[in-house]
């Protein structure tokens, strides 16, 4: 039997079925959140099951109150193939009373309008994403983010990790199946991942057939500007260099179908209420969900990255950022970026609901550990011009050594790092 892979998100979902009525996961396909769902429910309902794929529509069509037949909690897998289970298994919600009946998963957003009502209030929505180096066992945790939060003093640590270890981390990701494999069939896997994507996965999102070969040129484009605040026009203009045709509409229709589909998801801008004499850029970050996506749509390899430091710091940064979304997701963190017109940034800056925030700078190696910590104390004598101070500041690296300075920045390994 395989081994279960114990997800951060666990406990929210134990905690939303013992609060709702039902609980939504979503994620991008491959992310594990069926397997996730499974320790968690007592029946399964399987939509795409090609056996039964027909013969559920039919159901679903006629009498959809029959699919929710089962004991509680009762899996409905890949729910969106028929929007209008979400209503029925809303207002079951509502005539029973009971909490925790139904997990729902998707690995897509069905079109606005497909279903009648939200599900507010009865119906808890949790993001799943592809594995954080702490599930998957590749980093210590001997760091917790939510410990930086609480002030709290941590000794010295060590990452066992080398560079090259962390090229292939990057290039492997975080999806289940791909864990602890080499990187031939890693690489494999997340290419068959992205095919399936531009040629299959988008054209359900809609009924006009996509052309594959621009969703592959619109993926490049994009990728090529991973973690960056490059314009869609440059993107567009990008893209035009070999298809003159492509129009901003298409584009623009590319990137929903992606965010829908949970490939790509950008990071927000910060915008601090502080005293500036320059402007705070309102542009979100490129990205995707997990750093191997764009390896595979550029082709690139571990040994590719080792020679390309460039390239490698920006999908470096990708790989953390996805991480810190899932550990401050289990905070109600949110991770957004700073830049104003003065070039004064700040990679990531986790936002709680309470109002605390940390500043942190991501860089790949540590010759640059300097200009990332006195961007950071200029950045935060700015915030406290407005009485406004971070919790923590810190430096996450791809290194082996994790301490705090004398100017009390941690700098940690991302491969030491937990929730």
């Amino acid at each position: 039997m395989k081994k279960y892979f114990t997800r951060i998100v666990d406990k929210e979902i134990k905690l939303a079925l013992e609060s709702m009525g039902a609980v939504l996961i979503e994620g991008p396909k491959w992310c594990g959140k069926t397997t996730t769902a499974l320790q968690h429910c007592k029946s399964v309902l399987r939509m795409q099951e090609p056996a039964n794929m027909v013969n559920n529509l039919l159901i679903a069509d006629t009498a959809p109150s029959l699919l929710l037949d089962g004991e509680k909690p009762r899996l409905i897998d890949e729910w969106q193939t028929a929007p209008i289970l979400w209503d029925v298994v809303r207002s079951d919600v509502d005539n029973t009373g009971k909490m925790g009946q139904y997990i729902l998963t998707g690995s897509s957003t069905p079109l606005l309008g497909s279903t009648m009502h939200t599900g507010t209030g009865r119906i808890a929505r949790i993001k799943m994403y592809p594995m954080s180096l702490f599930e998957s066992q590749d980093s210590s945790g001997l760091v917790s983010l939510k410990s930086l939060f609480e002030n709290n003093v941590y000794s010295p640590v060590n990452s066992s990790k080398t560079i090259e270890d962390i090229a292939y981390l990057v290039c492997r990701g975080g999806w289940p199946q791909s864990i602890n494999s080499p990187i031939e069939q890693a690489l494999y896997t997340v290419n068959q991942y992205v095919k399936s994507v531009y040629n299959n996965d988008i054209n359900e999102l809609g009924d006009m057939k996509t052309d594959s070969h621009r969703v592959e040129s619109f993926l490049k484009s994009y990728s090529r500007n991973v973690q960056t605040l490059t314009s869609y026009t440059t993107i567009l203009e990008d893209m035009r260099a070999n298809d003159i045709g492509i129009t901003a509409p298409t584009l623009y229709s590319y990137m929903e179908k992606m965010q829908k589909l949970f490939v790509i998801e950008e990071t927000q801008a910060w915008a601090p209420n502080i005293r500036s004499k320059t402007s705070i850029r309102t542009s979100n970050k490129r990205g995707f969900v997990d750093p191997s996506i764009p390896v595979s749509v550029l082709n690139i390899t571990p040994s590719k990255l080792l020679k390309d430091f460039e390239l490698f710091g920006f999908l470096f940064e990708s790989l953390c950022i996805r991480d810190l979304r899932i550990y401050a997701g289990s905070m109600n963190g949110r991770v957004l970026h700073y830049r104003d017109d003065s070039g004064l940034e700040c990679d990531a800056v986790i936002l709680l609901p309470s109002g605390e925030y940390g500043l942190i700078e991501i860089k790949l190696g540590g010759k640059l550990e300097e200009k990332a910590a006195e961007n950071l104390n200029k950045l935060e004598k700015l915030l406290e011009s407005k009485n406004s101070k971070p919790t923590f500041k810190m430096i996450l690296t791809g290194g082996s050594l994790g301490y705090t300075r004398k100017d009390g920045i941690h700098v940690l390994p991302i491969t030491c790092l937990k929730d």
